[in-house]
Protein backbone atom coordinates (compact mmCIF):
# COMPACT_ATOMS: atom_id res chain seq x y z
CA UNK A 1 0.00 0.00 0.00
CA UNK A 2 1.82 3.63 -1.09
CA UNK A 3 2.31 5.80 1.33
CA UNK A 4 -0.39 9.30 1.30
CA UNK A 5 2.07 12.00 0.25
CA UNK A 6 2.32 14.92 2.57
CA UNK A 7 0.73 18.12 1.19
CA UNK A 8 1.61 21.85 3.28
CA UNK A 9 0.00 25.15 1.90
CA UNK A 10 2.25 27.22 0.13
CA UNK A 11 2.70 29.85 3.19
CA UNK A 12 4.06 26.76 5.11
CA UNK A 13 6.14 25.72 2.73
CA UNK A 14 7.45 28.83 1.79
CA UNK A 15 7.87 29.67 5.90
CA UNK A 16 10.18 26.31 6.08
CA UNK A 17 12.03 27.03 3.13
CA UNK A 18 13.00 30.50 4.17
CA UNK A 19 14.08 29.20 8.01
CA UNK A 20 16.10 26.45 6.27
CA UNK A 21 17.93 29.03 4.11
CA UNK A 22 18.40 31.11 7.10
CA UNK A 23 19.70 28.87 9.39
CA UNK A 24 21.92 27.15 6.75
CA UNK A 25 23.01 30.79 5.92
CA UNK A 26 24.08 31.36 9.67
CA UNK A 27 25.91 28.09 10.39
CA UNK A 28 27.83 28.59 7.12
CA UNK A 29 28.88 31.94 8.82
CA UNK A 30 29.39 30.93 12.02
CA UNK A 31 31.99 27.73 10.55
CA UNK A 32 33.41 30.51 8.62
CA UNK A 33 34.05 32.70 11.70
CA UNK A 34 35.35 29.91 13.73
CA UNK A 35 37.86 29.17 10.65
CA UNK A 36 38.79 33.14 10.95
CA UNK A 37 39.11 33.04 14.56
CA UNK A 38 41.81 30.01 15.23
CA UNK A 39 43.76 31.11 12.06
CA UNK A 40 43.93 34.42 14.31
CA UNK A 41 47.19 34.78 16.47
CA UNK A 42 45.34 35.48 19.88
CA UNK A 43 44.81 33.14 22.86
CA UNK A 44 43.20 30.12 23.12
CA UNK A 45 40.78 31.51 26.02
CA UNK A 46 40.20 34.80 23.57
CA UNK A 47 39.15 32.45 20.78
CA UNK A 48 37.00 30.23 22.24
CA UNK A 49 35.16 32.77 23.96
CA UNK A 50 34.55 34.42 20.87
CA UNK A 51 33.33 30.64 19.76
CA UNK A 52 30.79 30.74 22.76
CA UNK A 53 29.81 34.11 21.81
CA UNK A 54 28.91 33.46 17.99
CA UNK A 55 26.97 30.50 18.85
CA UNK A 56 25.02 32.06 20.85
CA UNK A 57 23.95 34.94 18.52
CA UNK A 58 22.88 31.85 16.42
CA UNK A 59 20.83 30.22 18.73
CA UNK A 60 18.94 33.86 19.90
CA UNK A 61 18.38 34.03 15.81
CA UNK A 62 21.04 36.78 15.09
CA UNK A 63 22.37 37.16 11.64
CA UNK A 64 26.49 37.08 11.47
CA UNK A 65 26.34 39.39 8.75
CA UNK A 66 25.76 42.46 8.35
CA UNK A 67 22.46 43.99 6.83
CA UNK A 68 23.16 45.69 4.08
CA UNK A 69 22.57 49.45 3.38
CA UNK A 70 19.32 50.70 1.64
CA UNK A 71 18.38 53.21 0.15
CA UNK A 72 21.88 54.06 -1.60
CA UNK A 73 22.58 53.64 -4.99
CA UNK A 74 25.80 52.32 -6.48
CA UNK A 75 26.97 54.36 -9.30
CA UNK A 76 29.24 53.48 -12.55
CA UNK A 77 32.78 52.44 -11.89
CA UNK A 78 34.96 55.24 -12.50
CA UNK A 79 38.75 56.53 -10.99
CA UNK A 80 38.22 57.61 -7.37
CA UNK A 81 39.44 61.32 -6.53
CA UNK A 82 39.51 63.40 -3.05
CA UNK A 83 35.28 63.40 -1.36
CA UNK A 84 34.13 60.55 -3.15
CA UNK A 85 31.74 58.79 -1.20
CA UNK A 86 32.27 55.03 -1.53
CA UNK A 87 30.64 51.95 0.25
CA UNK A 88 32.66 49.61 1.77
CA UNK A 89 31.11 45.27 2.62
CA UNK A 90 33.45 43.19 4.72
CA UNK A 91 31.54 39.70 5.61
CA UNK A 92 31.96 38.95 9.09
CA UNK A 93 33.52 42.65 10.28
CA UNK A 94 30.65 45.21 10.86
CA UNK A 95 33.41 47.85 11.56
CA UNK A 96 34.09 48.34 7.98
CA UNK A 97 30.74 47.35 6.50
CA UNK A 98 29.64 51.07 5.32
CA UNK A 99 30.28 54.56 3.72
CA UNK A 100 33.64 56.12 3.90
CA UNK A 101 34.64 59.51 2.04
CA UNK A 102 37.68 59.65 0.53
CA UNK A 103 39.79 62.09 2.31
CA UNK A 104 40.98 65.60 0.26
CA UNK A 105 44.74 63.80 0.22
CA UNK A 106 43.12 61.23 -1.78
CA UNK A 107 43.42 58.44 0.82
CA UNK A 108 41.03 56.25 3.12
CA UNK A 109 41.20 56.19 7.16
CA UNK A 110 39.81 53.03 7.69
CA UNK A 111 39.11 51.40 11.29
CA UNK A 112 40.93 48.22 12.16
CA UNK A 113 43.74 49.50 9.92
CA UNK A 114 46.95 51.40 11.26
CA UNK A 115 47.95 52.95 8.18
CA UNK A 116 45.41 54.66 5.32
CA UNK A 117 44.58 53.10 2.22
CA UNK A 118 45.36 55.27 -1.29
CA UNK A 119 41.92 55.44 -2.97
CA UNK A 120 42.65 58.45 -5.37
CA UNK A 121 43.41 57.68 -8.88
CA UNK A 122 42.52 53.77 -8.12
CA UNK A 123 38.66 51.87 -9.55
CA UNK A 124 36.96 50.76 -6.67
CA UNK A 125 37.93 47.41 -7.48
CA UNK A 126 41.35 48.28 -7.58
CA UNK A 127 40.46 50.06 -3.78
CA UNK A 128 39.30 46.32 -2.59
CA UNK A 129 41.97 44.57 -3.14
CA UNK A 130 44.40 47.14 -1.66
CA UNK A 131 42.38 46.78 1.54
CA UNK A 132 42.31 42.99 1.39
CA UNK A 133 46.11 43.14 1.19
CA UNK A 134 45.93 45.85 3.82
CA UNK A 135 43.67 43.56 6.49
CA UNK A 136 46.23 40.39 5.16
CA UNK A 137 49.30 42.28 6.21
CA UNK A 138 48.49 43.59 9.69
CA UNK A 139 47.09 40.26 10.49
CA UNK A 140 43.47 41.62 11.12
CA UNK A 141 41.73 39.12 8.66
CA UNK A 142 43.46 35.39 7.35
CA UNK A 143 41.57 35.95 3.81
CA UNK A 144 39.25 38.64 3.60
CA UNK A 145 36.71 39.48 1.00
CA UNK A 146 36.12 42.77 0.33
CA UNK A 147 33.86 45.16 -1.94
CA UNK A 148 33.54 48.42 -2.73
CA UNK A 149 31.06 50.68 -4.40
CA UNK A 150 30.77 54.30 -5.72
CA UNK A 151 28.10 55.92 -4.19
CA UNK A 152 28.50 59.57 -4.69
CA UNK A 153 31.09 60.94 -6.86
CA UNK A 154 32.65 64.63 -6.16
CA UNK A 155 35.77 64.81 -7.92
CA UNK A 156 34.68 64.57 -11.21
CA UNK A 157 32.97 67.76 -11.94
CA UNK A 158 32.06 69.48 -14.94
CA UNK A 159 31.24 73.07 -15.00
CA UNK A 160 28.84 74.61 -18.12
CA UNK A 161 28.81 79.05 -18.27
CA UNK A 162 27.76 81.27 -20.47
CA UNK A 163 25.06 81.53 -23.42
CA UNK A 164 22.82 78.20 -22.02
CA UNK A 165 19.67 78.39 -20.45
CA UNK A 166 21.02 76.79 -17.08
CA UNK A 167 24.23 77.05 -15.79
CA UNK A 168 25.52 74.32 -13.46
CA UNK A 169 28.33 72.30 -12.20
CA UNK A 170 27.36 68.13 -12.41
CA UNK A 171 29.76 65.19 -11.80
CA UNK A 172 30.91 63.14 -15.09
CA UNK A 173 29.41 59.88 -14.48
CA UNK A 174 29.32 56.99 -16.76
CA UNK A 175 29.43 58.25 -20.99
CA UNK A 176 29.53 61.87 -21.01
CA UNK A 177 29.25 63.46 -23.75
CA UNK A 178 30.05 67.42 -24.92
CA UNK A 179 26.30 67.55 -26.13
CA UNK A 180 24.55 65.47 -22.85
CA UNK A 181 26.35 68.15 -20.63
CA UNK A 182 24.74 70.92 -23.05
CA UNK A 183 21.24 69.07 -22.41
CA UNK A 184 21.35 69.36 -18.98
CA UNK A 185 22.16 72.80 -19.09
CA UNK A 186 18.63 73.60 -21.05
CA UNK A 187 20.42 73.93 -24.05
CA UNK A 188 21.82 76.83 -25.70
CA UNK A 189 20.56 80.75 -24.99
CA UNK A 190 18.85 82.75 -28.15
CA UNK A 191 22.49 84.63 -27.91
CA UNK A 192 24.59 82.01 -28.11
CA UNK A 193 28.03 82.73 -30.32
CA UNK A 194 29.61 80.90 -32.67
CA UNK A 195 31.98 78.61 -30.85
CA UNK A 196 31.91 76.75 -27.45
CA UNK A 197 35.23 76.06 -25.73
CA UNK A 198 36.25 73.47 -23.85
CA UNK A 199 38.93 73.75 -21.06
CA UNK A 200 40.36 70.75 -19.95
CA UNK A 201 43.30 70.87 -16.95
CA UNK A 202 46.39 68.03 -17.10
CA UNK A 203 49.51 67.83 -15.16
CA UNK A 204 52.42 67.82 -16.76
CA UNK A 205 55.84 65.69 -16.18
CA UNK A 206 56.96 67.98 -14.01
CA UNK A 207 53.60 67.80 -11.78
CA UNK A 208 52.47 71.54 -12.94
CA UNK A 209 48.74 71.97 -13.92
CA UNK A 210 48.38 73.46 -17.46
CA UNK A 211 45.39 73.76 -19.24
CA UNK A 212 44.10 73.10 -23.05
CA UNK A 213 41.61 75.36 -24.66
CA UNK A 214 39.68 73.46 -27.68
CA UNK A 215 37.35 75.43 -29.67
CA UNK A 216 33.98 73.51 -31.21
CA UNK A 217 31.46 74.74 -33.62
CA UNK A 218 28.32 75.13 -32.60
CA UNK A 219 27.00 74.44 -36.31
CA UNK A 220 29.54 71.36 -36.14
CA UNK A 221 28.42 70.66 -33.16
CA UNK A 222 24.66 70.34 -33.72
CA UNK A 223 24.28 69.12 -36.99
CA UNK A 224 27.00 66.68 -37.66
CA UNK A 225 27.57 63.40 -35.20
CA UNK A 226 30.73 63.46 -35.72
CA UNK A 227 32.76 62.16 -31.96
CA UNK A 228 35.95 65.15 -33.22
CA UNK A 229 33.01 67.74 -31.87
CA UNK A 230 31.12 65.87 -29.40
CA UNK A 231 33.55 65.23 -27.30
CA UNK A 232 34.00 63.25 -24.29
CA UNK A 233 33.43 64.16 -20.85
CA UNK A 234 35.99 62.65 -18.15
CA UNK A 235 35.56 65.22 -14.99
CA UNK A 236 37.51 68.23 -14.81
CA UNK A 237 36.12 70.39 -17.57
CA UNK A 238 35.10 73.94 -17.85
CA UNK A 239 32.71 74.43 -21.23
CA UNK A 240 32.46 77.94 -21.43
CA UNK A 241 29.65 79.23 -24.11
CA UNK A 242 30.21 82.99 -25.12
CA UNK A 243 27.67 84.79 -26.14
CA UNK A 244 27.33 86.17 -30.47
CA UNK A 245 28.94 89.96 -31.08
CA UNK A 246 26.91 92.52 -31.63
CA UNK A 247 26.30 94.99 -34.37
CA UNK A 248 24.81 97.95 -34.18
CA UNK A 249 22.66 99.36 -36.33
CA UNK A 250 21.82 103.35 -35.83
CA UNK A 251 20.24 106.50 -38.16
CA UNK A 252 17.25 106.29 -40.53
CA UNK A 253 16.04 102.86 -40.10
CA UNK A 254 12.58 101.56 -38.62
CA UNK A 255 14.22 99.88 -35.97
CA UNK A 256 17.44 100.88 -34.64
CA UNK A 257 18.94 98.57 -31.91
CA UNK A 258 22.12 96.19 -31.28
CA UNK A 259 21.64 92.93 -32.94
CA UNK A 260 23.53 89.20 -31.98
CA UNK A 261 25.53 88.01 -34.68
CA UNK A 262 26.70 84.53 -34.90
CA UNK A 263 29.61 84.39 -38.00
CA UNK A 264 31.20 87.32 -38.52
CA UNK A 265 32.13 86.51 -42.54
CA UNK A 266 28.04 86.28 -43.38
CA UNK A 267 27.14 89.24 -41.65
CA UNK A 268 26.71 92.06 -44.03
CA UNK A 269 24.81 95.83 -44.48
CA UNK A 270 22.03 94.08 -45.95
CA UNK A 271 21.30 91.72 -43.35
CA UNK A 272 22.21 94.87 -40.51
CA UNK A 273 18.61 96.63 -42.12
CA UNK A 274 16.96 93.76 -42.52
CA UNK A 275 17.15 93.10 -38.97
CA UNK A 276 16.62 96.63 -38.63
CA UNK A 277 13.50 96.69 -40.61
CA UNK A 278 14.78 98.40 -43.37
CA UNK A 279 15.18 102.36 -44.33
CA UNK A 280 13.11 104.94 -43.14
CA UNK A 281 11.95 107.78 -45.64
CA UNK A 282 14.23 110.64 -46.12
CA UNK A 283 17.73 107.79 -45.96
CA UNK A 284 20.78 109.19 -47.78
CA UNK A 285 22.14 107.61 -50.41
CA UNK A 286 25.78 106.75 -48.49
CA UNK A 287 26.08 105.13 -44.90
CA UNK A 288 28.83 104.90 -42.78
CA UNK A 289 30.44 101.96 -40.96
CA UNK A 290 32.55 103.04 -37.75
CA UNK A 291 34.65 100.11 -37.04
CA UNK A 292 37.22 99.93 -33.73
CA UNK A 293 40.58 100.56 -34.61
CA UNK A 294 42.61 97.46 -34.89
CA UNK A 295 45.16 99.59 -32.22
CA UNK A 296 42.41 100.91 -30.14
CA UNK A 297 41.86 104.41 -29.02
CA UNK A 298 38.72 104.87 -31.30
CA UNK A 299 36.97 103.83 -34.07
CA UNK A 300 37.88 104.46 -37.91
CA UNK A 301 35.32 105.79 -40.34
CA UNK A 302 34.05 103.69 -43.54
CA UNK A 303 31.49 105.83 -46.19
CA UNK A 304 29.66 103.10 -48.00
CA UNK A 305 27.64 103.49 -51.32
CA UNK A 306 24.26 102.68 -49.65
CA UNK A 307 21.98 103.23 -52.18
CA UNK A 308 24.18 101.51 -55.08
CA UNK A 309 24.07 98.54 -52.37
CA UNK A 310 20.47 98.04 -52.18
CA UNK A 311 19.95 98.52 -55.87
CA UNK A 312 22.87 95.81 -56.35
CA UNK A 313 25.03 97.88 -58.28
CA UNK A 314 27.94 97.56 -55.94
CA UNK A 315 28.95 94.26 -53.61
CA UNK A 316 27.49 94.03 -50.50
CA UNK A 317 29.85 95.21 -47.12
CA UNK A 318 30.36 92.74 -44.64
CA UNK A 319 30.49 94.05 -41.11
CA UNK A 320 32.56 92.80 -38.36
CA UNK A 321 31.98 92.21 -33.94
CA UNK A 322 30.40 95.71 -32.63
CA UNK A 323 30.60 97.42 -35.98
CA UNK A 324 28.23 100.54 -35.70
CA UNK A 325 26.08 101.21 -39.23
CA UNK A 326 24.81 104.64 -39.33
CA UNK A 327 22.24 105.60 -41.95
CA UNK A 328 22.29 109.63 -41.93
CA UNK A 329 19.00 111.30 -43.77
CA UNK A 330 19.63 112.99 -46.96
CA UNK A 331 21.65 116.03 -46.07
CA UNK A 332 24.36 113.81 -45.36
CA UNK A 333 25.18 114.81 -41.67
CA UNK A 334 27.83 112.31 -40.05
CA UNK A 335 27.78 111.41 -36.24
CA UNK A 336 29.94 112.66 -33.28
CA UNK A 337 31.81 110.68 -30.69
CA UNK A 338 29.78 111.80 -28.75
CA UNK A 339 26.44 109.95 -30.32
CA UNK A 340 29.44 107.25 -30.93
CA UNK A 341 29.94 106.52 -27.85
CA UNK A 342 26.33 106.55 -26.79
CA UNK A 343 25.15 103.79 -29.16
CA UNK A 344 27.96 101.30 -28.48
CA UNK A 345 26.97 102.07 -24.23
CA UNK A 346 23.22 101.62 -25.34
CA UNK A 347 24.36 98.35 -27.29
CA UNK A 348 26.07 97.17 -24.37
CA UNK A 349 23.87 97.06 -21.94
CA UNK A 350 20.56 96.17 -24.05
CA UNK A 351 19.24 92.33 -24.42
CA UNK A 352 17.19 92.34 -27.74
CA UNK A 353 17.97 91.93 -30.95
CA UNK A 354 17.87 89.06 -33.68
CA UNK A 355 20.52 86.69 -34.38
CA UNK A 356 22.54 86.72 -37.64
CA UNK A 357 22.45 83.09 -38.74
CA UNK A 358 25.56 81.24 -41.43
Amino acid sequence: MAKPALHFPGSTFCSITTTAVVSVRRLLALCEAVRVTQSSTYPPRVVAATILVLAAMIVRGQDLLPALPTGSMVLPAEILGPDDLIEIMVPYCAELSRTFRVGSDGTLTLPLLKHPIKAAGLLPPQVAKTIEDALKQEQVMADPIVSVSAIEYRSRPVSIIGAVNHPLTFQATGETSLLDAITKAGGFAPNVGADVLVTTKHRNGQGKTESTVRVIPVKNLTTTADSEYNVDLRGGEEIRVPEASKIFVAGNVNRPGAFAMQGDADTTVIKALALSSGLAPYAGKDAYIYRIHAGGGGRDEFKIPLSRIMKRKAPDMALKADDILYVPDNNGKRMTNKVLNEIAGFGASTATGLLIYR
